[in-house]
């Protein structure tokens, strides 16, 4: 092939043959089209992100670990939240950075089929965390059963499913259904979105519908459901003076919640839908690496939406950290006073499902009903020392 002089991005280059050649082995050197410049900034990018999820995540589980108040049914699916993005982190973050920091993905190809398995599964079980999380809390709050409860054989049994489904869904390109490969920009891996074969067409199509499409459903339906029974509770009792606290708290956590899982998840859906159907389309190995990014940075958020903006567990966290306050005296004070932290160990979400009849009796019984119960739970403040026994 005849050389010739091309100049990409600022550098020069003199022979076709070099770029043909690291284009179509992406583990044997970087991406020629793009400077190195591109690469250091990627790598000090994902060290912010993995650093910054790593702690967060870690925090998470430590407190939890550390508080039993905090290791109830409602809470197993956000810890389990945190474990997987954590590992998303631990794992693809880590190989994301040190890859970035080389310029092309040094590893070889059982890594990147290592990585590209390993960040789809722990993306989709936090991906489908969200998902039964916001079925749980509409069970908690709506109570679709009656008097069934969530309890912690339920909590479990959605653990299994979000790990066991996700697994069925992420493995298929290890066995053969399609494949993991090494993105546009070749630092990182993912499913082949760019081949036009039917058989990844088949495999993209069904992964797009049991992975984003349903969890997104499931989310929307459970959110919309219970800011609905809430706003039909604080309606009925719209004379008590903090009846329709909860309804506001509500609705703004689930505003956040959805803008948050449109924001990490919606480019990359996108995306993927997009090269699918389009494999013959152009685009910058730059900005195709910009969905995948985004949906990194979910597992930085996560934690401060689902877990640091829960009184409950901020209450917990001050604690741990505040060397002021002995744990171990605080175990002695509440157990001494059971009553004290009634609320508080039930969870907030409880608490406000504790706050709605369930009993189809009649509106003046209720409001009645409501404010007693309305009164009993102010009489029972509870102390800041006293709310995370260990």
């Amino acid at each position: 092939m005849d050389t010739y002089s091309l100049s990409v991005n600022g550098v020069a280059y003199t022979e076709a043959a070099e770029i043909l050649k690291s284009e179509a082995d992406p583990f044997s050197g970087p991406h020629q089209s793009i400077a190195p410049w591109n690469f250091k900034i990627l790598a000090a990018l994902m060290f912010i992100i993995t650093s910054l999820s790593l702690s967060e995540n870690f925090t998470v589980m430590l407190v939890t670990f550390r508080f039993k108040q905090l290791r109830q049914p409602l809470n197993y699916i956000i810890v389990n939240l945190s474990v997987a993005d954590f590992l998303v982190s631990l794992i693809g973050g880590t190989i994301s950075f040190l890859t970035n920091a080389k310029g092309y993905f040094f590893l070889g190809a059982w890594a990147c089929v290592m990585e590209g398995f390993a960040v789809t599964f722990f993306g989709i079980v936090a991906l489908w965390s969200l998902a039964v999380l916001a079925f749980e809390r509409f069970f908690v709050i709506c109570r679709p059963l009656g008097n069934v409860r969530l309890r912690g054989k339920h909590a479990a049994l959605g653990l299994l499913f979000v790990w066991t489904f996700s697994f069925i869904w992420t493995i298929p390109p290890v066995l053969g259904w399609s494949s993991y490969t090494t993105s546009k920009i070749g630092t990182t891996c993912e499913p082949d979105w760019y081949s036009g074969n039917s058989s990844n067409h088949s495999y993209i199509i069904t992964f797009f519908c049991t992975c984003f499409i349903l969890p997104l459903t499931i989310i929307i339906i459970s959110y919309s459901k219970l800011m609905r029974k809430l706003r039909k509770v604080s309606n009925a009792h719209g004379r008590l003076g903090n009846a329709r606290k909860p309804d506001r708290q509500v609705t703004r956590m689930v505003v956040v919640m959805i803008v948050a899982f449109m924001v990490g998840w919606m480019p990359y859906a996108i995306f993927s839908i997009t090269v699918t159907a389009c494999p013959t389309i152009h685009l910058d190995p730059r900005l195709a690496a910009i969905p995948a990014f985004f949906s990194k940075t979910a597992a930085v958020y996560n934690p401060v939406i689902y877990v640091f903006m829960n009184k409950q567990f901020r209450k917990c966290l001050i604690q741990l950290f505040n060397s002021s306050t002995p744990l171990d005296s605080n175990v002695n004070q509440t157990s001494d006073r059971p009553g004290a932290t009634g609320e508080s160990n039930t969870g907030e979400m409880s608490t406000i499902a504790a706050r709605i009849p369930t009993a189809p009796t009649s509106a003046l019984q209720n409001q009645e009903d409501e404010a007693s119960e309305g009164s009993t739970f102010a009489q029972l403040p509870v102390p800041e020392n006293k709310v995370c026994p260990m």
